[in-house]
């Protein structure tokens, strides 16, 4: 999947493509007219500096709201996102949609959700065309062409992050919080002085909403090969948990580029307590992707998670690609 050039489709991205286009075909048929000219807001190049724009935080963004959506209509946008993920990826989506109901009930402002979704390009075409969903703590960005798809920036939070009773009880980042504290807390001592850089964890994570990944602003952390057996393992599998967010064609060719460019070169760095309820963060880099979680805001109960990919990120390999063939 490196260089300038458009990877080669596979039954399972071919398949993946096309029920996205099935669902952004099924989404248009159900708005009206005014509708459809809101989802589509955007330049007409995919590739535009603006595209780059995202926040995780509450607040307006461009495109169509849900928040006036009807049934049928909201149908069909969870149908979009779910096209977009594994099952475990869609479950993550649709349960950090979940909690911010939940939160704005807890805070008495019970009300229709609010996220925006974009429609960029044509899914009709032979082109590359894509979509986006925003709002507070989901920010999922898909790009697709005929062989292949980027689904990077991928942002998954949750407020508050242990959900104590009811419907929607439980922890939904607790895996990824688990397995990275489990991997700081199985280091011997030299090693967790390198692993873990600050008895102070930042307050978000480090790259924020930045345009374009960065695996240098993330501290160095200790290197994979200085890990034991088990504890690469654990680091293995933190990965892997990020990767399979994404449908499982990508995920698999994402994971077999990170084998292949070495496991060597990734790293695992933490900041703050080591004991479930403490203020922490952590980060892995790898030499084309980051992954960043911080579960430090309102003492503690507050998660953020961001799987970022210093190529793949909006599609803009792809894109390249495609405007260097002659085509846009």
């Amino acid at each position: 999947m490196g260089g300038s050039d458009e990877p080669t489709a596979t039954a399972g991205t071919a398949a993946t493509a096309a029920r996205m286009r099935e669902a952004a075909r099924a989404l248009l048929s159900v708005l009206a007219p005014e509708q459809v000219r809101e989802l589509r807001a955007g330049p007409a190049r995919l590739d535009a500096p603006e595209l780059r724009e995202w926040t995780y935080l509450p607040g307006p963004r461009p495109g169509l709201s849900t928040e006036e959506l009807d049934g049928k209509q909201r149908e069909a946008v969870d149908a979009l996102l779910a096209a977009a993920h594994s099952a475990h990826g869609g479950r993550l989506a649709a349960g950090a949609i979940e909690v911010e109901r939940h939160r704005r009930e807890l805070a008495g402002r019970p009300g229709p959700d609010r996220y925006w979704l974009r429609l960029l390009g044509d899914p009709d075409g032979e082109g590359p065309w894509g979509w986006r969903m925003n709002g507070h703590h989901l920010a999922v960005h898909v790009l697709i062409t005929p062989a292949w798809l980027r689904v990077t920036p991928h942002f998954v939070g949750s407020e508050p992050a242990v959900v104590a009773s009811g419907p929607r009880a439980g922890r939904l980042l607790g895996p990824e919080e688990d397995l990275a504290r489990e991997l700081v807390r199985d280091l011997d001592t030299a090693a967790r002085s390198t692993a873990v850089y600050s008895a102070e964890p930042p307050d978000d994570i480090l790259t924020r909403a930045d345009p374009f990944a960065d695996p240098d602003l993330l501290p160095p952390g200790l290197p994979y090969a200085a890990m034991t057996p088990a504890q690469r393992a654990l680091l293995e599998r933190l990965v892997r948990r990020y990767l399979a967010r994404a449908p499982e064609a990508y995920a698999r060719a994402c994971w077999s580029d990170t084998v292949a460019g070495g496991l060597e070169r990734l790293s695992f760095a933490w900041a703050g307590g080591l004991a479930p309820g403490d203020r922490h963060y952590y980060c892995v880099r790898a030499p084309d992707f980051l992954i960043e979680y911080d579960n430090t805001q309102d003492d503690g109960n507050h998660a953020h998670s961001v799987w970022r990919h210093t190529r793949h990120d909006w599609g803009l390999d792809l894109l390249r690609a495609h405007y260097e063939s002659g085509h846009g």
